[in-house]
């Protein structure tokens, strides 16, 4: 399946622009996820402390009179007629949140498919072209932009590799490909890491994210190096676990990478990186975990 295109909607088509932020519409990710709207909201209304309006937020009246004036051919307009009240939006991390919710195998593919369109437009749609009005849908219509996004998906499938191997003395790729790997997570990470240090510190201090770290007790990372990260980076928790042998990262409770060796020896034996897709896996793994 194409990343960008799901149930044959390009979801780029059906992410909007409102009060600056790029959102998606609660009937959009319900016809998404195959649920009912009323399943979307009831996720909010259930858990209200794990949707702050920056993740997501209900339209006003205005809002969404324009918006209705801007739907193209996407299914969103066959599915608002009727409704008692304004639509609510989901921002990128309201999505993602969303997913740790709707606890579904769908639900967590979706929301994967759904992410990667928001990093796509974010990432290879020009400045002008976001700004062409924060309610438009963000269509390409003329053939050099058309091929720019097809251009710039076949770098993003490129990059976004299962499995990768990494051979003695290659550090700087290791550590560029962890790296590229722990920035794609929009809520939080967690890093199972046995042996984990301050070079893991050193890594994590760049993202603006919650970041956990499960590593045995009496471990290389002591009590004064998590003090001493927290009075500055405030975004670190530190879980002791001794039951766990091989290195792993979850990403925003949902994607988990299979590292072959710890951190802190990155790049002194081959080993490789690899991205799990087994369903039983993943849940068996959360499970133990969150």
């Amino acid at each position: 399946m194409n990343e960008l295109v799901l149930n044959d909607v390009k979801i780029e088509n059906l992410i909007y622009e409102i009060r600056g932020k790029q959102v998606m519409l609660d009937f959009d990710l319900a016809s998404l996820y195959n649920v009912e709207t009323k399943r979307i909201n009831e996720a909010v209304r259930n858990n209200p402390q794990k949707f702050p309006e920056r993740f997501s937020f209900e339209l006003s009246n205005d809002e969404y009179q324009n918006l209705r004036s801007k739907f193209s051919t996407s299914s969103s307009t066959n599915n608002h007629g009727g409704r008692r009240y304004n639509p609510r939006v989901f921002t990128e991390q309201g999505v993602a949140m969303l997913s740790t919710i709707l606890k579904s195998p769908i639900a967590v593919q979706t929301s994967i498919n759904i992410m990667d369109a928001f990093v796509h437009l974010r990432h290879y749609v020009t400045d002008k072209e976001l700004r062409i009005s924060n309610m438009e849908t963000k269509i390409i219509e003329h053939d050099r932009n058309i091929k720019l996004l097809q251009e710039s998906f076949s770098k993003l499938s490129e990059k976004q590799k299962v499995s990768e191997i990494y051979f003695n003395g290659q550090i700087f790729d290791a550590y560029s490909k962890i790296l590229d790997i722990f920035k794609n997570a929009i809520v939080s990470l967690i890093i199972i890491d046995a042996y984990a240090d301050n070079t893991l510190l050193d890594i994590i201090k760049r993202l603006n994210i919650n970041v956990t770290i499960i590593t045995k007790p009496n471990n290389l990372l002591t009590k004064q190096d998590i003090e001493k990260y927290n009075k500055q980076y405030h975004n670190l928790k530190v879980k002791y676990d001794n039951t766990f042998h091989d290195r792993y990262f979850i990403l925003d409770n949902n994607i988990i990478y299979h590292c072959g060796a710890s951190i802190n020896r990155i790049g002194y034996k081959t080993f490789s990186i690899n991205l799990i897709n087994d369903k039983e896996i993943i849940n068996a793994l959360l499970n133990k975990v969150i």
